[in-house]
Order: C-alpha cells, then sequence, then structure tokens
C-alpha cells in the first residue's frame, strides 16, 4: 500500500504572495501611500532599514512571474490587490491604472489556465483612512465594502476565489497590539475595535462582492493550536482564554456564533446589526498555520493576560519558528470537529517556512529543509482529509522571497530565490519538488487512487 498522501479530484494546488510584499512601485499610476509607506520610514521600524518601495518588481515582472506559477503546474494563484492602487485615498471612484494592472494579471492567469484567487486587504491600508482611525474608525469598514464593490465589478468575472481579509488576528495583535507592524499602535487588549471593525469590513464587503460575482467568498486566518506552558491551573486558563482570543474572536461570529466568552474583550464598540453583518454565509475559510503557541500564565502583573514561551523540543526554521507537521492536521481536524456543520469547506491558503538560501556558485539554489518541511505538511493535509476534513486546496507561502514586514529582506519564504539588488529569480529545489507533486497529484493514477 502506497504512504503516499492522496488528494481529492479537483483539489486545487497553489501559491501565495502579498501585494506590499512583492509589487513595488509604490508611487506609479497613482497608487496612493499605504501604512506599511509610512511605518517603514520611521527609522528603527524594519530590521534591514528596508521597504517595499521596489520589493521583488512585480508590478512589472508580473507575465514573469506568472509563467513561474505555469512551470508549477499550480491551479490557483493567491494574491493580493492593494487598495491604495485601487483608492489612493481609501475613498472614491477607482484610479483607472491600478484596476488595469490587476486586469492584466487576472488575464495572464487565466492565459495559463491558473485560477485567480484575490486577497483584497493583506495589510496596506491607505495612509489617508489611517490618518482618520484607520480600523480604530468604524467608518473604515464602509470605505472597505466600498473598495470591494469597485474591485468586484473590475475583476468578478474572472477571479475564481475571493478572500476578504488576511489574517486579522495578526494585523490586530501586531499592528494595534504590539506596535510591531504597521500602523505601529500599542493598544495591548485596547485594540479589539480594530479587530471587529475589520471583520464589519468583512460581512459588508461579502455582501458587496456578492451583488458582483458568483464565485465563491471566503476569509483567511492565522490559526494557532495553543498549547500550555506551564503545569499549572492558571496556566491551563490561560490556554482556553489564548485559543479564544487569537483562534475563536476571529472564527466564531463570521459562523454565526458570536464573540467567545472566553475571549478577554470589551465588547461596547459592538452595536446592534454587527453581528449579522459579520456573519453573512460565507463559501470557504482559508487556513493560515505555522506553527503551534505555547502560553502560561503572567508571570508579573499588568498588561497582557498571557505569557507566550517558546515551543521546545522541535527542529526549528530560520524565523525561529518550531517545525510542527501535526499541528496542523490537528488544527483541521480541531476545526471540524469544533464548528461541525457551522464549518464551510477549507482551504490551506498559507504554509511554507523561512530559511537562508543562498544561490551557489553553480547556480543552483537547493533547500532541502524547506522541501522537507513542506512534505510533512501536505502529509499533515492529506492526514486531515483522510480523517473526513473537507480541505479544497493548500498554497504554499510563498512563491517568491519577498519584503517580510518587520523582518525586512532577512527572511526568505519563497520556493524561488529572489536577488533584492538585480531581481533575478532562480527556482529552488523546492520549486521542482513542488512542482513534480502537483504532476503527480494530477496523474490518472494519483486522481484515481
Amino acid at each position: 500500500m502506497s504512504t503516499e498522501p492522496s488528494f481529492p479530484a479537483g483539489f486545487r494546488w497553489g501559491a501565495a504572495t502579498a501585494a506590499y510584499q512583492i509589487e513595488g512601485a509604490v508611487t506609479e499610476d497613482g497608487r496612493g501611500a499605504s501604512v506599511w509607506d509610512t511605518f517603514c520610514a520611521q527609522p528603527g521600524r524594519i530590521r534591514d532599514g528596508s521597504s517595499g518601495a521596489v520589493a521583488c518588481d512585480h508590478y512589472h515582472r508580473y507575465a514573469e512571474d506568472a509563467a513561474l506559477l505555469a512551470g508549477l503546474g499550480a491551479g490557483a494563484y493567491r494574491f493580493s490587490v492593494a487598495w491604495p492602487r485601487i483608492q489612493p485615498t481609501g475613498r472614491g471612484a477607482a484610479n483607472p491604472a491600478g484596476l488595469a494592472f490587476y486586469d492584466r494579471l487576472v488575464d495572464t492567469l487565466l492565459g495559463h489556465g491558473i485560477d485567480p484567487a484575490a486577497t483584497l486587504f493583506h495589510w496596506d491600508l491607505p495612509q489617508a483612512l489611517q490618518d482618520r482611525g484607520g480600523w480604530l474608525d468604524r467608518d473604515t469598514a464602509y470605505r472597505f465594502a466600498e473598495y470591494a464593490d469597485l474591485v468586484g465589478r473590475a475583476l468578478g468575472d474572472r477571479v475564481r476565489l475571493w478572500i476578504t481579509l488576511n489574517e486579522p488576528v495578526v494585523h490586530t495583535m501586531l499592528g494595534y497590539g504590539l506596535g510591531q507592524h504597521a500602523p505601529g499602535e500599542t493598544l495591548l487588549l485596547g485594540c479589539f475595535p480594530a479587530a471587529h471593525h475589520q471583520l464589519l469590513g468583512h460581512g459588508l464587503a461579502t455582501a458587496a462582492l456578492r451583488a458582483r460575482t458568483a464565485s465563491p467568498v471566503a476569509i483567511t486566518n492565522n490559526y494557532t493550536p495553543v498549547w500550555p506552558g506551564g503545569g499549572s491551573a492558571a496556566d491551563a486558563a490561560t490556554v482556553v482564554a489564548y485559543d479564544a482570543l487569537h483562534n475563536r474572536t476571529f472564527t466564531d461570529p463570521v459562523l454565526g456564533l458570536g464573540y467567545p466568552a472566553e475571549a478577554p474583550l470589551d465588547l461596547s464598540v459592538v452595536r446592534d446589526g454587527d453581528l449579522e453583518t459579520i456573519a453573512a454565509p460565507i463559501d470557504a475559510l482559508g487556513v493560515n498555520y505555522y506553527n503551534p503557541t505555547a502560553v502560561r500564565a503572567p508571570v508579573a502583573p499588568g498588561g497582557l493576560p498571557f505569557e507566550i514561551v517558546p515551543v521546545t523540543g522541535y527542529p526549528r526554521t530560520g524565523f525561529d519558528w518550531p517545525v510542527v507537521p501535526d499541528g496542523l492536521r490537528d488544527l483541521l481536524v480541531g476545526l471540524r470537529d469544533r464548528y461541525r456543520d457551522a464549518l464551510p469547506p477549507l482551504y490551506v491558503t498559507e504554509n511554507g517556512c523561512a530559511y537562508p538560501d543562498e544561490v551557489g556558485p553553480d547556480g543552483r539554489c537547493d533547500d532541502p529543509e524547506r522541501v522537507a518541511y513542506l512534505d510533512a505538511h501536505v502529509r499533515a493535509v492529506g492526514a486531515a482529509i483522510a480523517a473526513g476534513v473537507d480541505v479544497r486546496g493548500y498554497f504554499v507561502w510563498s512563491l517568491l522571497d519577498n519584503f517580510e514586514w518587520a523582518e525586512g529582506y532577512t527572511q526568505r519564504f519563497g520556493l524561488v530565490h529572489v536577488d533584492f539588488a538585480t531581481g533575478t529569480r532562480t527556482p529552488k529545489t523546492s520549486y521542482g519538488w513542488y512542482r513534480d507533486l502537483i504532476a503527480g497529484q494530477s496523474a490518472p493514477s494519483a486522481a484515481a487512487s
């Protein structure tokens, strides 16, 4: 009996990127400033002092990158639309040049037989909206719906999967809670209004997209299994509270269950009708997985009601993240067991790892650690499917080495190495491995197994 995992017919294999991390061209064709442009200009915010001003220059090299996807045999490509390209000030009419870029990208993908999967918000809020409060301001949710309508009107006939938000938990916690990401606010748990207004925007945008497209609509969150970092009763209670805060706060209300009582949230920002709007039916749920999180009760009073501690006993990536493939299987099975009939089909919309990859003198870029990582995680997805979880696709993070937010260009996640001085793309060993995996899964014998 083969030990290879089995995936259902029609399973979508793809790769993912995000606009600010790869596009560059931040001042071209009428694009407005984003919060990340502003954040990167502040000294000390980015590890290597860099920005996404050029990044991978995908704005000019998108056809080359689409050809790389075609070379993989990818069936889908998850990209994000830069809100400041469409509405430079976050409101009003669409910028025709901005829409034209995504029009060209989508048509190029379809020409290669690749399904476009578009994320509307991957953290690059127009700076003009941030100047009015950003996601702390309720009006931003309505501006997001207006933007969704503009993009849906332009691309709704060709995009095959819509994702409203990427990882609202990370954008809320790191952008508004801890100040490690743009816009750099340090509100601790006072950041909850930013979470709520993102979810409200998701519900409003879902309704706007429904009027413009028949393609499925989803939301993507970062999920983490939560493990106890100590053996006390207080540590066990902290696990429940952190799971509610990180995982359930961004899923329960979307699936019609309201905010979890176990999460330490001030719900005074929630208005009548908001939860009904947030619970607009979705067609799929995106799951981003990188590693489990271990927490314990805080040692010192004040501050956050949890303390994150290292997960030990596992290999580490170049980012110093623990490599725990079984965590992905457990997560997918856990979502099914928790939400049952309320859970829509799942897509693994991000999964990947960073290592310090270099192109050798022979022109090759060997990354055996990434091959091992991806192989183990793909097997974990297969195990979840074998356990009865409805998973429809898997997207590697990322197609390209890119601008890794506060880490700048110090972390490489790509299947393809990018020389950031020249823009040269060099497919890594993992690119060839993934190409062969996709080809094997697409073969008649694999489909029939």
